[in-house]
């Protein structure tokens, strides 16, 4: 009998515990009771795919018994227990009574649980983390990151070409492109000749798993080119544990077509240590606006190996081809507006400048990094991260809106390789913990523009411009965590930004630089530093209760342009733009409701402004446009009225004005508004959100120079609906999918943009113009998704 016992080691019994709205729950405590007397036989904890397993129990009856924070005891009895074992069974949690939900002070909130984006109690700063939940089940399938962010508290980006269909900028607390970094994975990625950032391209909205949205500097480990109004942080998907293989195709408006593939390999190989994710996937579509028809090809590869319990290593490449009619202008004019709608904006005339033919892009950009994490034992941590990425983007255009001519065209490329590394180590002892590190990235750019017939693609001799440079960027940081209490933890930290540029500037035909004399090129030698501070505190008032304030400073360079003047003779060289933010807010999580809160005061030095001198020939110059006060509220909730069913609201208030003058910051909203009905459990993922953005301004940059709060912008509606049916639970159909997403529901057309035709002067109102480019409101577009999910028993 012995040695029949031995060679039959037991059993396993397994599975998923998910909450009331069928997501995996981490962190549940899970009791295996034999079913005769009751007795524990063996324990397990959630992972964070809410996977348990309890090995080696005897053939026989069990009970299992499960709980969490916030959660109704689950008990699942008579589970009969066999040889072959039971490893994929699903418990659902319920919500806790209302009674038990006030005592217990649950960490873990169901509200926090199903809503769309929101704070979490470890804050030091204001942010907002938008959940994979969200981006897959309240968003069109081809959303890009702007759009996603939509639902953060004071932002605000429209494509005017419609959701997710061309370039889309955000705006935030009078922050416009190029005044934050935005990463992925921890990699930050931007233009090399001024900061800005490309939502067509790079990081599709297939590629996003989550996003975290820190509105401030950040602390001195935050690293970046542009940390002066804070990061938005992309993340990847993360491998699944389990196989998955999903295709989805998505048809809608504007004969818009998405046809995706997506496999997880689950763990596997010798120990499975093990896994593998990969999206495939085309998008195609005419666009809202006539014949701005875009073809997005795209493919991405996420590995990981888990080299030991303390060693993981993880490869990261994708790789994005993308074709577009954008022409090179903002918008139809008001007169086009009125004789052709308001979708217009090209024509298949090609004896007219707004051609399709005469205007496009083919952008490809690839993007990969190597990163090891490793715990080094007795309390320290490393982590590195190699990376590379290409950004290739030739464009030709129709410069002139009135007249065609064998100079009216362009032939423009931007184009830069990038390599870096970001190394952090820290170390945690029972008083805190000291992180410190560095940031490195190498970039070589090619710039130019030529003047060029359209309808033959012939050049002209000599370009507007032509530049090649080099540029190192260089960020080492150290910061330390110094928990004071249990409660009250102190983070102190300084980081010293160097930015190198190498530029050589070529001679042209007199746009920019001109003939320098006879010389080929003019070499510019460019060197930026600066130290940048940070200090923040967070208390814990109660377990679901967190208090912080926070200090942090940061800043951006002078772009290239800042050297484009006649024979490249630039005096004095520039100096980076500083930003200082001074912040504080509350968070506090209940089984039922959850709230952020958060007031802000931030001093920045406004970066550099390029403009074309009428009084000059139009030479191009670049100027600061003074400092700015920018101070608000900003506050975030979430509330579980029951049965899966929550209200989701989020509201700011505040101003963005120059300190010399009084004048309002462009695309600063003095009040923004969400409001947000979900129904999440089971199968069912619907969800309806309204956002208002307030009455703002833009400048009139047809003047010399910029007239600030020249041109009124009024107040703007979105509301969008979404319905999801999903199977999710253990079958081999799980992610099986049908999809519905309505956006811009009431179909509104409203103005937030203008680029205004008249110049007009300081102190007289703007005059409307019939030539002023409008930037509009897309028109209702509806998307239908099926998604055919197949999941192989592990």
């Amino acid at each position: 009998c012995a040695g029949l016992q031995a060679q039959n080691p037991g059993a396993t019994i397994g599975g998923t515990v998910l909450d009331p709205s069928g997501k995996a729950l981490p962190n549940a405590s899970v009791a295996v009771k034999t079913e005769a007397n009751d007795a524990t036989v063996g324990t397990a904890t959630t992972d964070e795919v809410g996977r348990f397993s309890v090995a080696g129990l005897p053939l026989g009856t069990y009970s299992i018994e499960v709980s969490a924070p916030g959660f109704a005891t689950t008990k699942r009895t008579g589970q009969q227990l066999t040889a072959g074992g039971v490893e994929n069974m699903t418990i659902s949690l319920s919500v806790a009574p209302v009674n038990q939900a006030v005592t217990v002070e649950a960490v873990v909130s169901l509200a926090s649980e199903l809503a769309p984006s929101g704070n979490t109690l470890d804050a030091r700063s204001a942010k907002t983390e938008i959940p994979q939940t969200f981006i897959k089940s309240f968003t069109s399938p081809v959303s890009d990151y702007t759009e996603i962010l939509n639902i953060a508290p004071g932002t605000f980006g429209i494509n005017p070409n419609g959701v997710g269909l061309g370039q889309s900028t955000t705006y935030y607390r009078g922050f416009s492109d190029g005044l934050y970094t935005v990463t992925y994975d921890g990699i930050p990625w931007e233009d090399t000749n001024t900061p800005s950032h490309h939502s067509w391209v790079f990081f599709p909205g297939q590629w996003i798993g989550g996003v975290d949205f820190d509105r401030s500097p950040g602390t001195a480990s935050t690293i970046g080119p542009t940390n002066f109004g804070g990061s938005i942080n992309l993340l990847s998907p993360e491998v699944r544990p389990d196989m998955d293989i999903r295709a989805t195709a998505s048809y809608g408006s504007f004969n818009t077509r998405l046809f995706d593939f997506q496999f997880d390999s689950g763990r596997f190989g010798n120990g499975d240590k093990s896994s593998l994710t990969v999206d495939l996937h085309q998008m195609l579509s005419d666009g809202y606006q006539t014949y701005n028809y875009q073809k997005r090809v795209a493919g991405s590869l996420k590995y990981q190996y888990k080299v030991s319990d303390r060693t993981t290593v993880t490869l990261f490449f994708g790789a994005v081809d993308l074709w577009t009619n954008t022409p090179n202008f903002k918008g139809p004019t008001r007169a086009q507006v009125a004789l052709y709608g308001d979708s217009f904006l090209m024509n298949g005339d090609p004896s007219s400048p707004y051609y399709y033919g005469y205007n496009f892009y083919h952008v490809q950009s690839d993007f990969g990094y190597i990163g090891f994490n490793t715990d080094l034992q007795n309390g320290w941590k490393f982590d590195n991260k190699v990376y590379q990425y290409r950004y290739w983007n030739k464009q030709n255009y129709e410069n002139s809106t009135t007249a065609i001519s064998a100079t009216s065209g362009v032939d423009k490329l931007n184009g830069y390789n990038k390599l870096g590394d970001i190394i952090t180590l820290s170390k945690d002892t029972q008083w805190g913990v000291f992180r410190t590190g560095a940031w490195y990235e190498w970039a070589y750019t090619d710039r130019y523009q030529i003047p060029t017939d359209p309808r033959t693609w012939q050049d002209a001799a000599l370009p507007n411009f032509h530049e090649h440079f080099i540029t190192q960027s260089l960020q080492p940081f150290a910061e330390y965590e110094y928990r004071a209490t249990s409660k009250l933890s102190i983070t102190a930290g300084i980081k010293f930004t160097d930015y190198h540029m190498l530029l050589n500037q070529f001679a042209d035909n007199g746009k920019t630089v001109g003939n320098l004399g006879g010389a080929a090129f003019v070499t510019h030698n460019a060197n930026y530093t600066g130290w940048l501070p940070s200090a923040d505190a967070r208390y814990r008032i109660r377990n679901n209760w967190t208090a912080y304030a926070q200090y942090g400073e940061g800043n951006v360079i002078p772009p290239s342009g800042v050297f484009d003047v006649k024979n490249a003779a630039v005096e004095t060289l520039p100096k980076p733009t500083l930003a200082r933010t001074y912040q504080a807010g509350t968070v506090i999580k209940f089984n039922r409701w959850t709230l952020d809160f958060d007031g802000y005061y931030i001093h920045f030095q406004n970066p550099y402004l390029g403009i074309s001198d009428s009084n000059n020939g139009g030479q191009e110059v670049w100027y600061q446009t003074g400092p700015s006060n920018t101070k608000g509220l900003e506050a975030e909730s979430n509330i579980l009225l029951g049965g899966g069913l929550s209200l989701y609201l989020n509201a700011t208030v505040g101003q963005a004005k120059y300190q010399n003058t009084g004048l309002w910051v462009a695309n600063a909203p003095k009040n923004t508004e969400t409001v947000g009905l979900t129904y999440q459990k089971s199968n069912w993922d619907v969800g309806g959100f309204h956002k208002r953005i307030g009455s703002m301004w833009n400048d009139n940059t047809a003047n010399s120079p910029v007239l600030n709060q020249a041109i009124p912008i009024d107040p703007f509606n979105i509301t969008n609906l979404f319905f999801n049916y999903t199977v999710k639970d253990r079958s081999v159909f799980r992610g099986t999918k049908f999809g519905l997403a309505i956006n811009n529901l009431f179909d509104n057309h409203n103005i937030y943009g203008v680029v205004a035709a008249n110049a007009g002067a300081a102190g007289v109102a703007y005059t409307i113009s019939a030539n002023d480019q409008l930037m509009l409101l897309p028109g209702r577009s509806v998307m239908l998704t099926i998604t055919g999910g197949f999941a192989p028993a592990r």
